[in-house]
């Protein structure tokens, strides 16, 4: 399982450090964590760094911060809501509990950003409903879904994607 979790961390990293290189001082921070929890390969989103530790091999790598946007990311199709940018992107895969958490900022409302996830993500398959900011339910894979939005100033909102299995 190990294997196979370390080339997945290696391809998605090494793919996101090539497409969406970006030497602003905005960043995404990404981790990909498996075996109980550890982390087997992260980037900094503040400095960079892109660190992998796996059995038989360790190493850092100093790369250019990375920027991930709505044209970088999809859940069967839905991107994130036009103009948001990814902060921190968490994959956890082991055999025990395998699931994903991106945090991101978008440029609308928290209710104008749930509405637009709420009719994309029922098109292909979620089954959502709302509970104040948020939106809860479960994937097309039957897989617990939660969307919690919070405000970040005026017409503005922090959001966080979860999705457990």
């Amino acid at each position: 399982m190990i294997r196979p979790l370390f080339l997945a961390a290696v391809g998605i990293t090494s793919v996101l450090a090539l497409s969406a290189c970006d030497r602003s001082n905005e960043g995404a921070s990404v981790s990909i964590n498996a075996d109980g929890g550890n982390v087997l390969g992260a980037i900094n989103g503040e400095t960079g760094e892109m660190k992998i530790d796996v059995p038989g091999f360790q190493g850092s790598v100093k790369l250019p911060k990375i920027k991930i946007d709505t044209g970088n990311f999809d859940l069967n199709g839905v991107r994130l809501y036009p103009g948001s940018s990814i902060k921190t992107l968490n994959i956890v895969g082991d055999d025990k509990a395998g699931g994903l958490r991106v945090a991101f900022a978008s440029p609308a409302t928290p209710t104008i950003v749930r509405d637009w996830f709420a009719q994309r993500l029922g098109k292909v398959g979620y089954q959502v409903h709302p509970e104040g900011a948020n939106l809860i339910g479960t994937t097309d894979e039957n897989k617990p879904f939660r969307l919690e939005l919070a405000p970040d100033g005026k017409d503005k909102a922090t959001g966080t994607i979860v999705i457990s299995g």
